[in-house]
């Protein structure tokens, strides 16, 4: 637990991209918030892995999405239930079924496409807001942060030697 922290503050207190841990926390939300074993995840974790994106915050996102996904069922279903039975959509989803790969990405589901529809909604307001964050964390509360006297504190207990010892870890040996 302390080293997936440290992994964390890490990532956030390093020069990565601040666009970088915004994708990781909104990408972790999509995938938290859709069934996991679907199409349009695979490809999510494709991209997390193929590009610049922080796995830490993603996984991070991905639980806490999760979870909240359990919450948030009723209101997929209901979502997912309205649109399926919407009589201008019909057309939509009659030609969808028709087509073997829209059937496997199962969108006549109510819960997958209520959290689909769901997830998609929010990704961007995610994106921005985590990346507003990040930024103003950076630029105003991680200085201050810095000068606390609880700080001092920390910095001789077992979790910073944790934190310095995975701060100072080359990834892929590359210096």
């Amino acid at each position: 637990m302390l080293n997936i922290l440290a992994k964390l503050l890490k990532a956030l207190n390093s020069e990565t991209s601040a666009w970088a841990l915004a994708i990781g926390i909104a990408l972790g939300m999509v995938v938290g918030l859709t069934p996991l074993f679907s199409i349009h995840n695979l490809f999510i974790v494709f991209v997390v892995f193929t590009f610049r994106v922080n796995l830490s915050f993603f996984l991070l996102s991905f639980t806490l999405s999760s979870g909240l996904a359990y919450l948030l069922d009723p209101a997929f279903d209901y979502t997912g239930e309205y649109l399926l039975t919407a009589e201008s959509l019909l057309p939509l989803w009659q030609s969808m079924y028709e087509m073997p790969l829209a059937r496997i990405m199962q969108f006549n589901h109510t819960i997958s496409l209520g959290s689909f529809v769901v997830a998609v909604l929010l990704f961007f307001p995610v994106l921005f807001g985590a990346r507003f964050i990040v930024q103003n964390y950076r630029s105003h509360i991680q200085a201050r942060i810095g000068r606390l006297p609880l700080v001092n504190v920390i910095k001789g207990t077992r979790f910073w030697a944790l934190y310095q010892k995975v701060s100072t870890v080359n990834i892929g040996g590359r210096s």
